[in-house]
């Protein structure tokens, strides 16, 4: 163990009694800006001076770096500890350099790497899973069994993550209790419950934080977050509650390992591109149709902001080969200069209500996303109806969507435009 004083000014109030916190299941959820990542990178470059040894883990490797990466090389510059750590940025890890101490990162995408991290002393003690609503049941239960081996201290596996909807795994899985004792005059023996904030019982410990409760954001962040007027982006980011897809664009789709679950041999691959740069990613996607079962595979990817026209080649030649791509017309000069560099690029057709027919087409499949498409399936999660009529899907993030819409344009036969809401569908 590594003597170290904190001052517990640099964190925010509501989760200093979380430090030392043993429940073996954490949860920390809700809105946006709320602080729970800086909070979990804090504890856990103090936890590692304490001698315990923390994996951080997100659904995909390249999201690390930008994310969980910083937040834990930043914790340790706030609370000046770097002469106690040696860091290697070419394997992600920090290392107590008294004690050999160690915080590892792994993407889950990785499954090898996963199977052989073994800290260099002692065992692992710590999970934090990162953006979790983005990994599988089976991804956590895999890591839970990561935590054996002889340890002094007890072993923690700690969940963050902004909620989607009431159906998701983990509300499932962990707020049953939390439910239950919200709505009980008294909570039962052992139990602790504030409604709405936190819960607690013997194994389990939940936190819902907002961003009122970070007290170093700026006015302007605040105001951001106060002036969202998308019901379901307003409910889960501001509120950090969980939402509910009564109003969902898509509602026949799910998430599956697509390596345990193939799609059937011999479907048609397809590929469509929505263009992008600065503020919107260009987004790509790949996916296979089986017209007869009238299913959707989306198999693979990619939304990347930043890209100038040859990176965005090479990024198309290494993702789809010398397939065709179908891209959005709207910017034909791009397109051109995608075919001069061996990119088979062709513009959508588009044309009157294209995205109204396109949406339609699309609900008369199931769609079926790889869990490693994380971007993909944020998107079909908050694709939402706009309020009033004739009905009309809320712009905004729904890039990888459009990729989708124009991969499959040529199998889309033209008809009558009639959207339908959910309350519309038939069960099929």
């Amino acid at each position: 163990m590594t003597a170290f004083n904190v001052d517990l000014r640099g964190i925010n109030e509501v989760y200093r009694p979380y430090l030392t916190d043993e429940h073996r299941y954490q949860l920390y959820f809700g809105g946006s800006s709320s602080g729970k990542s800086c909070f979990l990178a804090t504890r856990a470059v103090l936890d590692a001076l304490s001698g315990r040894n923390v994996l951080v883990v997100r659904k995909v490797q390249r999201t690390l770096h930008a994310s969980c990466w910083n937040e834990v090389l930043k914790a340790v510059r706030r609370l000046k500890a770097a002469g106690l750590f040696r860091v290697s940025r070419s394997d992600m890890s920090l290392t107590v350099a008294r004690t050999g101490a160690q915080i590892l990162f792994a993407g889950l995408d990785d499954v090898e790497k996963i199977k052989s991290i073994t800290p260099q002393a002692g065992a692992l003690t710590d999970i934090w899973i990162e953006e979790a609503t983005e990994c599988s049941r089976d991804d956590f239960k895999q890591l839970d069994k990561r935590l054996r081996g002889p340890s002094p201290f007890k072993k923690r596996v700690t969940l963050s993550f902004n909620p989607t909807w009431k159906d998701h795994w983990i509300f499932r899985e962990f707020f049953g209790g939390w439910a239950e004792a919200g709505q009980a005059p008294d909570p039962a023996p052992g139990v602790r419950v504030t409604p709405g904030r936190s819960y607690a019982d013997r194994r389990v410990s939940i936190l819902r934080t907002t961003y009122r409760d970070n007290r170093f954001l700026t006015e302007d962040d605040r105001q951001a977050l106060e002036e969202e007027n998308s019901g379901y982006y307003h409910t889960v980011y501001t509120l950090g509650q969980w939402g509910m897809r009564g109003d969902a664009v898509f509602t026949d789709w799910r998430s599956a390992d697509l390596k345990v679950e193939p799609p059937p041999e011999g479907l048609r691959v397809f590929y469509g591109l929505d263009f992008g740069f600065g503020h919107d990613p260009c987004a790509a996607v790949r996916c296979l149709l089986d017209k007869r079962n009238r299913r959707i595979y989306v198999t693979g990817t990619f939304c990347e902001k930043g890209l100038v026209v040859w990176q965005l080649a090479e990024r198309l030649k290494a993702f789809a080969g010398r397939a065709k791509v179908t891209c959005d017309s709207a910017d034909p000069r791009c397109i051109a200069e995608l075919r001069s560099q061996g990119v088979l690029a062709v513009a959508a057709r588009k044309g009157p209500d294209s995205l109204v027919h396109g949406i339609q087409w699309l609900q008369g499949y199931r769609i079926i996303v790889d869990r490693g498409c994380a971007d993909l399936i944020r998107e079909l999660s908050a694709y939402c109806w706009k309020e009033g009529s004739p009905p009309q899907p809320r712009p905004g993030d729904d890039h990888l969507i459009d990729a989708m819409r124009y991969a499959l344009e040529s199998e889309q036969r033209p008809r009558k435009a009639t959207l339908r809401k959910k309350s519309e569908v038939i069960g099929r």
